[in-house]
């Protein structure tokens, strides 16, 4: 499916309000958009160097308990 013929989903008109029904995201996607691929080449990039740095830290979960932690104040 291509990225520019991809619908969101519909309003459907119930008994006195509209709903919205999104549609199936699971499809073979074909994206022509250059911008766009360039774009998930830097993000393949970024999740790469962040699994290099995830082998380096000798325990994961202290390391994410302890963002999380700090975000959070």
């Amino acid at each position: 499916m291509d990225l520019h013929d991809y619908i969101a989903g519909k309003y459907k008109q119930q008994y006195e309000y509209k709903s919205f029904s999104p549609e199936l995201i699971n499809h073979q996607w074909l994206i022509s958009d250059g911008e766009i691929q360039s774009l998930l080449s830097e993000a393949d990039q970024a999740l790469g160097q962040l699994n290099a740095f995830s082998q380096l830290i000798p325990n994961v979960e202290f390391f994410i308990r302890m963002h999380i932690t700090k975000e959070a104040t």
